[in-house]
């Protein structure tokens, strides 16, 4: 069984953290005096950001107050899937939450950002995001019911590996501070991912602390800063979509799936009956017997009742859709950041950046030109 029941989901944990490292460095130590007093004497010759010139007065050294960058970003991660509820051909939902278990389902997404910024403050960036990406997503299912002993066992299993295009866009801010070349950056962005899947674009909210150190060569403007952190994102819980079911199913195994299920639901059935038929009335009164009685029924007859709904859709399955709703959350909220950044000049800037731990792991390649305004 093909099955891609639940691929949009999967989508919605595409995203991005694309801060850039910049900031506006407090200039110490009595080897950059001199370039401490030029600051103070100069006229500030910009507009951006707010209070740029007083900040530079004081022996801050501001970047280019203007930037664009452009990202390359790769992800793989892995997310928890709950209250899973489908349906077929606008019929009523059935609840699944109780006999649909994953294993190990992830999306990878590669996207091609382009974010453009400015220094409203001397200590806050802000930036917006724009970005096309390719999506991968894995899923491995299986549909599990009871027998008389209350053991579960594997009826039908699907497995799948489909791509989708995404658009993002989205918004964000950095504040930063920095003294003598370490600094602190609080990245935070929120972003919307477009799929045609989709009833609405999906929300995710990303919050990156790092902290990190530049270093100078011995050309002026050149440098090279290294930092570590943290990524921590936060996807919208609810999702609900409407798919064709020949975009869900491969047909030409899908039949066979469902009725070797329903021969096994049945079977499973009879043990339960017998079980509960061979006791005797003290033990059918016996209150963990009831609650096992009750578990495998209910069990059984959500099975049965979705494949058998299956089933009739599958008998017209070209004009037969699917519709879903489910609760999705990150296996793991955050993860591990290291990078740096080669300076050239202060208009153009390379950068590098890896996530690891948990279950997550990321990257990110950018080219940054910065500019006046």
């Amino acid at each position: 069984m093909k099955s891609n029941l639940l691929i949009t989901a999967f989508l919605l944990l595409f995203s991005i953290q694309i801060f850039a490292q910049v900031y506006t460095d407090k200039i110490v130590g009595e080897k950059n005096q001199e370039l401490k007093d030029s600051l103070k004497v100069e006229k500030y010759p910009y507009a951006l950001p707010i209070w740029g010139e007083k900040v530079a007065q004081k022996g801050y050294n501001l970047p280019y107050s203007a930037g664009l960058s452009v990202n390359y970003f790769w992800q793989d991660s892995e997310i928890v899937i709950s209250n899973l509820e489908v349906g077929f051909n606008n019929g009523p939902l059935y609840n699944l939450d109780e006999i649909v278990r994953f294993d190990k389902s992830s999306v990878e997404a590669g996207a091609l950002t382009i974010r453009p910024d400015i220094w409203l403050l001397p200590f806050l960036n802000i930036y917006g995001i724009f970005g096309k990406a390719n999506t991968t997503t894995k899923i491995n299912a299986g549909i599990w019911v009871p027998d008389a002993d209350n053991n579960w066992s594997e009826v039908a299993s699907f497995g799948t590996s489909a791509n989708f295009d995404a658009t993002t866009f989205g918004f964000g801010m950095t504040p930063t501070i920095g003294i003598g070349g370490g600094w602190l950056a609080l990245d935070m962005n929120m972003a919307w991912t477009d799929i045609s899947a989709l009833d609405k674009p999906a929300f995710s909210y990303v919050f990156g602390p790092r902290l990190g150190k530049t270093f100078k060569f011995h050309k002026p403007e050149q440098n090279i800063a290294i930092w570590v952190g943290g990524f921590r994102v936060h996807i919208n819980g609810g999702t609900n979509g409407n798919l064709a079911l020949s975009d869900i199913f491969d047909l030409s195994t899908a039949q066979t799936k469902v009725d070797n299920g329903l021969a096994k639901v049945s079977e499973n059935q009879t043990k339960v009956d017998t079980w509960w038929d061979g006791l005797t009335p003290a033990q059918q009164s016996n209150p963990s017997n009831i609650a096992k009685h009750n578990t495998a029924n209910r069990a059984l007859e959500r099975a049965g009742t979705f494949l058998t709904t299956l089933d009739g859709a599958l008998s017209t399955a070209d004009q037969s859709t699917i519709q879903y709703s489910l609760q999705k959350r990150p296996k793991d909220m955050w993860n591990f950041i290291v990078g740096t950044q080669f300076q050239y000049n202060k208009h153009i800037m390379f950068r590098l950046e890896a996530g690891f731990l948990g279950s997550r792991t990321q990257a990110l390649a950018g080219l940054q030109y910065r500019f006046g305004l």
